[in-house]
């Protein structure tokens, strides 16, 4: 008996079934997922990622968002009329700056993660600085050429994080969303790197997976050549192409965040394009991702 269906019908049936091994193997597993760059400036692409996480939890993932807010911090500062203020290529926050980026991070971006999730069907709590707070810090300073301390402001690096909240949380079902602002030992305030956050919160968590969703295609042999991507990289690899200078500027502190995961224990990390439609479920459900994985080895 002939059967005919529909042109595509046959090739999603084969993408389901490539997915459920895959489905099968994360079940219960933590993911840490970190939203950043530009796909987040539009509100349709940014709701087309956060559906993709509500996927990945509707099928027995226990995803963990960490979400970054740079460019949307830049522009309310702008619209205060101020002008960020850079130390040795470092933001230098002000009290003024962190005020804005609290809100900016906390009452605008981590709230449409929130609210979008939930009108997508997922359950999420927002984890930050003004409710319940998970990332504990202590200030950052900067060491000159001299090995002088270099102060930048209310800007800090991790100490601990709560990862008891976290995972209780991903256990009753929840997605939790962490924005990166930190506190310190006196109930003081940071501003603290998103990337490095969620490395943490992956190594903390003890977390499957740490997939970096940014406005890059992932990690190149040569960082100005657009053609050669590099699908899997060890740490070794790493280490040559930072000191040869193709790993810089902003794809450091995404790879130094991998590091940080991969050195705890989490068994694979990934960078990829949030813009490439559905690149987060291609990169964790099929066989041939979108971005880069970066491994141990």
């Amino acid at each position: 008996m002939n059967i005919s269906v529909e042109p595509g019908v046959l090739e999603k049936a084969g993408a389901l079934i490539e997915a459920l091994g895959y489905i099968q193997r994360f079940n219960e597993k933590i993911v840490v997922v970190k939203l950043g760059g530009s796909f987040m400036d539009s509100q349709d692409e940014f709701r087309k990622v956060l559906n993709d996480i509500v996927f990945m939890h509707a099928v027995g993932m226990r995803p963990v968002v960490v979400h970054g807010g740079g460019k949307a911090i830049t522009q309310a500062m702008a619209d205060a009329g101020l002008q960020a203020q850079f130390v040795m290529g470092r933001r230098y926050t002000d009290d003024h700056t962190l005020a804005i980026a609290e809100h900016v991070l906390i009452n605008q971006i981590n709230v449409f993660i929130v609210e979008t999730i939930e009108s997508l069907g997922g359950r999420a709590m927002p984890l930050h600085s003004l409710g319940s707070a998970v990332l504990f810090g202590q200030k950052l300073f900067l060491s000159s050429p001299d090995n002088r301390k270099i102060d930048i402001g209310r800007v800090g690096e991790l100490t601990r994080v709560n990862s008891t909240l976290i995972a209780a949380l991903a256990r009753a079902d929840v997605i939790p969303v962490i924005a990166p602002i930190a506190l310190d030992g006196a109930g003081g305030k940071l501003n603290v790197n998103a990337d490095t956050a969620a490395g943490f919160v992956a190594a903390a968590c003890g977390a499957e997976k740490l997939v970096l969703v940014s406005d890059t295609h992932g990690i190149r042999e040569r960082k100005d050549d657009p053609d050669s991507l590099l699908r899997s990289v060890t740490r070794a690899r790493i280490d040559s192409l930072i000191a040869q200078g193709q790993i810089a500027e902003g794809m450091l502190p995404k790879v130094e965040s991998c590091l940080i995961a991969l050195e705890a224990g989490v068994q694979k990390t990934h960078i990829i394009d949030g813009r490439f439609p559905h690149a987060l479920l291609l990169e964790i459900y099929s066989d041939r991702g979108v971005g880069t994985e970066i491994i141990r080895g």
